[in-house]
């Protein structure tokens, strides 16, 4: 990978820990997501009107992308309400990580040379670090396994669904932003029990906002990055986002930085040039 795809990655990792820490620890998670999408495709409209749908050849992709993402946040957030944020969040990330390396290589025919693939697996075990250190020992519900297997599945298939659909689409941007807006609807579709659209943003402004801005330019990143590198070595670096995390409940909520801890970002550090040199 090309170092300036490295450092793009890196920085959408940074910004999906900001927004989805944001979500978790606000009131509602359900409903500040919902509103946080609402917003990002209210935002990008006027950018999608410039820049035109994307290629009809990733329509399908974003069809699935859309079908799956609505899926996998619901199981997300189930898998929060049963196993808490600091355990469920790098399993799931660790799980998207293994299973997008094969999948990349049937579906797509992306493979990746053995230091890339060296450095993939120093971040799942990384991932796995941060998810041991949250368990304090304590094994995870059958209800809250059930929903994080089923949220790592759901990721690894959309980031499959986005890679090939934004290689189709002739613009990353124009195709981030139609998923954004897909996303909203779909969303909303699936809160309608809570009423109009508009409901879903009744006290969530201050979340959603910034979490909107920050999802975006995150999503935009790596949409950037997939077009441009291999998938598998571009999702597990932007899946360092769950190091991000600790690294954010550290140094601004003063949590402990304990040494499994410790260890887990110092694999992930260790993961960057191998990924760059594969």
């Amino acid at each position: 990978m090309d170092l300036i795809h490295v450092g793009a990655a890196l920085l959408s990792a940074l910004l999906h820990a900001g927004w989805n820490a944001a979500v978790k620890a606000s009131r509602e998670p359900s409903r500040a997501m919902t509103a946080q999408m609402l917003i990002g495709a209210v935002l990008v409209v006027p950018g999608l009107a410039v820049t035109g749908l994307p290629a009809r050849a990733s329509w399908p992709w974003l069809v699935g992308s859309t079908l799956i993402n609505v899926v996998t946040v619901r199981a997300l957030l189930r898998a929060y309400a049963f196993g808490g944020f600091g355990i469920v969040y790098p399993m799931v990330r660790a799980l998207a990580v293994l299973m997008v390396v094969p999948l990349a290589a049937a579906i797509a025919g992306d493979r990746i040379g053995s230091y890339a693939l060296a450095g993939v697996i120093v971040i799942i075990l990384s991932l796995a670090a941060l998810a041991y250190d949250a368990t304090r020992g304590k094994a995870l519900s059958p209800k809250a396994l059930g929903w994080t297997l089923a949220a790592g599945l759901g990721t690894a298939a959309y980031v499959l669904c986005d890679a090939q659909g934004v290689r189709a689409a002739g613009s990353p941007v124009a195709y981030g932003f139609a998923v954004s807006v897909a996303n909203a609807a779909a969303m909303c579709w699936h809160q309608r029990h809570v009423g109009a659209p508009w409901r879903q943003l009744d006290g969530q402004w201050l979340v959603a906002a910034p979490a909107a801005l920050a999802s975006m330019a995150s999503y935009l990143l790596i949409l950037w990055v997939w077009s441009n590198a291999p998938i598998a070595a571009a999702s597990a670096l932007r899946d360092t986002s769950a190091v991000f995390a600790i690294l954010i409940a550290v140094i601004w909520l003063k949590e402990p930085f304990t040494p499994t801890r410790v260890i887990a970002v110092l694999l992930a550090a260790a993961a960057v040039p191998l990924l760059r040199l594969g």
